[in-house]
């Protein structure tokens, strides 16, 4: 606002959390990721809008959701429930700020990033795991970053309250590879 006289569009995108099964977490440990992954983008909003309410073009938030927080995220429990809160809070706020004010979510799967060792392993762990999922490999950030641009662009005007979800086709069921398919006939 200082610099330039108004604020268009804010991405929360700051967020994680370390692997941490629940049960042999502090409760500091899950009360600091929801902070970061749920309390956060609330109080970045809530100021984000306040300028945002007050200009004539109104404004965009865009919030960097997970896949975690719509599917079992075990070794990283209290993320995935933040995650979800804040899917909910991305649609309970658009419908608080607008029609000035847009909402939405970006629902983030793997992304290869110069830590995905700290998650997969080595390179063949990364590799295992992006044959995991339908396009075969995980994201980058840029085409992360080119899903926010585009929601927060007037490409997406009518888009409010929305997650897209951003996983290269999710991952391949696990049953896939258990089933018989030959049909039960030998």
């Amino acid at each position: 606002m200082a610099e330039h006289g108004r604020l268009d569009v804010v991405v929360n995108n700051a967020g994680g959390a370390p692997f941490a099964l629940a049960d042999q977490a502090s409760p500091r440990f899950h009360q600091k990721i929801v902070e970061l992954n749920l309390l956060a983008p609330l109080l970045v909003s809530q100021a984000a809008n306040a300028v945002m309410q007050s200009q004539p073009s109104g404004g965009s938030i865009v919030n960097v959701s997970s896949v975690s927080g719509r599917r079992p995220s075990p070794g990283t429990a209290a993320y995935g429930a933040a995650k979800a809160g804040l899917d909910n809070l991305t649609a309970s706020l658009a419908v608080e700020w607008a029609p000035r004010v847009r909402v939405n979510a970006l629902a983030v799967g793997m992304v290869r990033t110069e830590q995905s060792h700290l998650h997969y392993g080595s390179e063949e762990g990364i590799a295992a795991v992006a044959r995991t999922v339908p396009l075969g490999r995980l994201a980058s950030p840029d085409e992360v970053g080119a899903c926010a641009v585009f929601l927060a662009s007037p490409l997406a005007s009518y888009v409010s309250g929305s997650t897209l979800v951003v996983h290269g086709g999710g991952e391949v069921p696990a049953f896939l590879a258990a089933a018989d398919t030959d049909g039960g006939s030998s």
